[in-house]
């Protein structure tokens, strides 16, 4: 890891261009991406994803080696992986095109094409499909998506480590995608007001239970955290752990959120992961990892309560929606939307910084933010 919000810059050839920066338009790239668990990215694999408006082919050769390239044949436009991974002589594993079989490296060099006779001489490898940088880091896979395809090979620093990955793999985990931009989905994640109103749980909280808060934040790396307390005495779930949870929760970009909770040795750690599909649909992944007895007991109960999360937040996106269609002006307050303030500011330095070849200036400073939730 590089030092807290230094990360080294790559230079950037003077045709690469800032994407945009107003809320709910564009990308922050250069950035690492949450794909899949590694559990998930069997050998011999060949997976189809939609990352930022991209087809990308993540796959696993039976060595063991992940790579991810883009998911288009450069002949005849099919999707590789609808292919196969084949291993012929000379030429180690390679996937081969469902249409015309011409085989490709895990490095996206093409290693033959299967039509040509002897006297047709062409130097195949001189065709390849744009590969990815591909990172496995505590169980989960993530892509490097780059601003510029000519320095993609080299990113500058690496996927986030996440505190509290305990007890083996991941104990549960649960996903969706939402009708939304990321900077909606990223935005509706950290807002702290909606849950009296959204998630109205008999096991979690109500509008009749709401109180005022204050809470400390620090800048992190690459976003910033509500640095360590005891969780709410509103917020009944946590009672299940018992002793005297205290938890931290942190953003960091492109799109990461995760509450890091001790109850004495014991740990759990719950890590959102926001993948942008592409400008309109954002997937939300929810994993869980733990070394506490509860989640031997309690997963059914906690996947439940999981889900109807998401289907609630799900059911609100589509109904903000509703109104997004006529692109309204957004009111944003203190303290209640100060975070969604900092993502944008984040954002913007971001991609301000990338374009301009200089390191990253977190414009996040040390705050006590209050709300009544």
């Amino acid at each position: 890891m590089t030092p807290a919000d230094s990360a080294p810059v790559s230079s950037k050839s003077p045709e690469a261009k800032a994407p945009p920066t107003a809320f709910g338009k564009g990308f922050v790239l250069d950035a690492w991406y949450f794909v899949a668990l590694s559990r998930d990215v069997a050998p011999a694999s060949l997976k189809r994803y939609e990352l930022l408006g991209e087809p990308v082919l993540v796959g696993r050769t039976r060595a063991g080696q992940v790579y991810a390239m883009r998911d288009i044949c450069p002949h005849r436009a099919a999707p590789l992986s609808a292919g196969r991974l084949v291993e012929k002589p000379g030429e180690g594993e390679t996937i081969e095109c469902c249409y015309h079989g011409w085989r490709f490296r895990p490095d996206g060099v093409c290693a033959a094409i299967p039509s040509l006779v002897e006297d047709q001489p062409y130097e195949a490898d001189r065709i390849r499909v744009r590969s990815y940088p591909v990172r496995e880091s505590q169980g989960m896979v993530f892509v490097w998506m780059a601003s510029d395809p000519r320095t993609a090979a080299d990113p500058d620093h690496e996927p986030p480590v996440f505190p509290g990955v305990v007890g083996g793999g991941a104990k549960m985990v649960e996903w969706m995608d939402f009708d939304a931009h990321v900077d909606h989905a990223v935005v509706g994640l950290m807002d702290p007001a909606h849950g009296p109103y959204v998630h109205q749980q008999w096991w979690w909280r109500s509008a009749k239970s709401m109180h005022e808060k204050a809470k400390a934040f620090e800048p992190r790396e690459h976003g910033f955290a509500m640095v360590r307390h005891a969780p709410s005495s509103n917020s009944r779930a946590y009672k299940i752990l018992g002793g005297a949870p205290a938890t931290e929760i942190t953003f960091r970009l492109p799109g990461y959120r995760w509450e890091h909770i001790q109850v004495g040795e014991k740990q759990v750690l719950a890590l959102t992961c926001l993948t942008p599909i592409n400008e309109t649909k954002t997937r939300i992944t929810q994993i869980f990892w733990s070394d506490h007895w509860v989640f031997s007991l309690a997963r059914p109960f906690l996947r439940m309560g999981v889900i109807a999360f998401l289907k609630q937040d799900g059911g609100m996106v589509n109904l903000q929606n509703e109104g997004l269609r006529y692109d309204p002006a957004l009111i944003w307050i203190d303290d209640a939307d100060k975070q969604a303030k900092w993502y944008q500011q984040l954002k913007r330095e971001w991609i301000k910084s990338r374009a301009e070849g200089r390191p990253f200036a977190n414009p996040v400073k040390p705050a006590v933010l209050r709300w009544k939730s």
